[in-house]
């Protein structure tokens, strides 16, 4: 049986398409696939039948592969969920202190961490208006700080 080229590249154009109806993001490395083995039939018009569908295999295996290893996004950039591994180590400034030993007050951060600005914190260490501390721990709404 022979398969034509163009065969393959009508199948690889399906199944890209078909991604934009079940966006799965696998589907179209076997697209892609399906377009290297159209575009090697074209030169080669004496490929077998089984070359082809092997070639088709290991491309879109290769394709998907390098797509998880190397280039997918990773980690949750949004750390929704994570409270504290989001804002461990997040710097802000005191823009109200106290003078007790247990110093409470509130901090802002110069971009929203987890949804908000400004967040109650203490701290084993008096707070002064315009001190710069970092995130060491949460406990339930309010930050514990250190000032650095």
């Amino acid at each position: 049986m022979l398969i034509e080229w163009w065969y393959w590249i009508i199948v690889g154009f399906c199944l890209i398409g078909l991604e934009l109806v079940i966006p799965s993001f696998t589907i179209i490395w076997f697209g892609l696939g399906a377009l290297v083995v159209g575009a090697l039939s074209s030169i080669w018009p004496g490929f077998p039948l089984a070359g082809q569908v092997a070639l088709w295999s290991v491309a879109s295996i290769c394709f998907t592969s390098i797509w998880f290893k190397y280039l997918k996004p990773k980690g949750n950039l949004t750390h929704a969920g994570m409270s504290k591994e989001g804002i461990v180590g997040e710097t802000g400034i005191i823009i109200r202190g106290t003078e007790d030993t247990y110093g409470r007050g509130v901090i802002k951060f110069r971009i929203s961490v987890l949804g908000a600005d400004e967040w109650s914190c203490f701290s084993s260490d008096i707070l002064h208006l315009g001190d710069r501390v970092r995130v060491i721990d949460i406990e339930g709404q309010i930050l514990k700080v250190e000032i650095i």
